[in-house]
């Protein structure tokens, strides 16, 4: 019988622990450290491969995400609308949360994937940065279409600098300009370390999600059929795109999870300013005390399993 990764019993652990009550619990700015590191991490990771391959390809897969991203949005907010009944703000601001990205659940899937020794196209950090932005914008519109009253300029500076892409793109900037061999005298912290980080950031992922079983339950089985439904639609259309793109299997299997996930850093900050009448606790109990346990323990095998068998490979 095959183990469970040691960064998915690490997640378990958290989860029970927060579920019994216990008085575990990470310091606030321990966590934010542990963000911060893996979005820098995950940067410098896509930039190095970026700074071996020409820059030119990457237009067309650019322009294929945003259409990805905006799409799944789209698709998220009709369904909460019609087979949900959410209202408006709250469907609009739970369908940009699907529609954008969980740089989490990145972060494990590389890990899963560089442990099976599966290849993945270095971009993919480009590609998570870029996701981050459109199902945000798209949200906006969604919740409140265009008035004179919008405050663009706002919106904007939290979709495209907010902390998430920041780091993300900075990191790969860095990673880009200095190169594999620039790069070495700081792989030991932000490579060889970087499991060992994430299973300690997945703990106190743990904890959080626990403390999503009451919203969970209010909104009982139509919050667990979308939370696990949306990111199989999510993950099909990323599966197609990735194959369109002519992607390895790794890397179609990477844009199918990322498509799959959901974000729960950009676009709460984003909806918070753009969608205040939104409830937050709704949004954040589908994205992370569902969707996020679903992709990290079943969903990552299974994009891939499928990525494979899309390939017409053996799995």
């Amino acid at each position: 019988m095959p183990s469970l990764d040691p960064v998915i019993l690490f997640f378990l652990f958290g989860l029970v622990a927060g579920l019994l009550r216990s008085e575990l619990k990470l310091p606030s700015a321990l966590y934010e450290s542990l963000t911060i590191f893996l979005l820098l991490a995950i940067g410098l990771k896509g930039g190095q491969g970026l700074a071996t391959q020409a820059l030119g390809s990457l237009v067309p897969q650019l322009v294929a995400v945003i259409v990805l991203g905006s799409l799944q949005t789209l698709i998220a907010f009709v369904f909460l609308r019609s087979a949900f009944g959410f209202d408006r703000q709250n469907a609009a601001s739970t369908a940009a949360h699907y529609g954008s990205v969980s740089v989490a659940t990145f972060a494990v899937a590389a890990s899963w994937f560089a442990s099976r020794n599966i290849e993945v196209e270095p971009q993919m950090a480009a590609l998570l940065a870029v996701m981050e932005i459109p199902a945000i914008l798209v949200g906006i519109v969604l919740a409140r279409g265009v008035d004179r009253n919008t405050d663009w300029r706002a919106l904007s500076h939290e979709a495209f600098l907010g902390k998430g892409v920041t780091l993300l793109l900075g990191g790969m900037a860095i990673g880009w300009a200095a190169g594999p061999e620039g790069l070495k005298p700081i792989g030991g912290l932000y490579f060889d370390l970087f499991k060992g980080i994430l299973a300690l950031f997945l703990l106190e992922m743990g904890l959080i999600v626990s403390r999503q079983v009451g919203e969970i339950r209010r909104r009982g089985l139509s919050l667990i059929t979308f939370g696990i439904g949306m990111p199989l639609v999510s993950a099909a259309m990323g599966l197609g795109t990735g194959w369109l793109l002519g992607f390895s299997v790794g890397g179609t299997a990477m844009l199918a999870t990322l498509a799959a996930s959901a974000s729960y850093i950009a676009v709460p900050a984003a909806m918070r300013i753009a969608v205040p009448q939104a409830n937050p606790a709704v949004s954040l109990a589908g994205s992370l005390g569902v969707t996020f346990p679903f992709n990290i323990i079943v969903g990552i095998p299974l994009y891939h399993w499928m990525a494979t068998r899309l390939a017409g490979a053996t799995p």
